[in-house]
């Protein structure tokens, strides 16, 4: 009988290690998502592109860390063994290096399409002239002569 009870008693003292150990990680990941929200909510008001992009690099490191902390703890891989954890690591590695290797094509075919085809111009590139007839009605509004319409000029596709 007394073996039954020194088991009892290490499997209560286990139970609540690892509920002290669960509250811990809610905890940290509860503060890593406030202080994501606030570094957030602050890079909404700064004009410095590098600024920014430096916010968003540390929010980048702190949303991989909760997923750690979630896949460790949560998805009970930080007891498993090493091979488990392989089997989760080498897939979700090339699933990023496909990622990235469709953007780097997708971006390499952009750049071509829009080096070699004449023809082809993102509207995004294209630079905006003011009008001429802006320029037109000023001329009118204050009295600096007649205005004399030019042919419109022809676009080639």
């Amino acid at each position: 009988m007394s073996h039954s009870h020194k088991a009892d008693a290490n499997h209560e003292a286990n139970n609540a290690a690892v509920m002290a150990e669960i509250k811990k990680v809610t905890i940290l990941l509860s503060v890593l998502t406030i202080v994501e929200l606030i570094l957030g909510f602050w890079m909404i008001g700064i004009s410095s592109a590098a600024l920014r992009l430096a916010i968003k690099g540390v929010i980048i490191i702190l949303m991989m860390s909760k997923a750690f902390y979630i896949v460790a703890y949560f998805m009970h891989l930080k007891h498993e063994v090493k091979n488990m954890i392989m089997t989760i690591i080498v897939p979700l590695s090339l699933f990023v290096w496909f990622i990235a290797a469709f953007l780097w094509d997708g971006s390499s075919f952009k750049n071509l399409r829009n080096t070699y085809n004449p023809y082809f111009k993102e509207q995004a590139t294209i630079k905006v002239e003011k009008k001429e007839a802006e320029h037109e009605a000023v001329k009118h509004k204050s009295g600096a002569g007649e205005v004399k319409k030019k042919p419109a000029d022809e676009k080639y596709y």
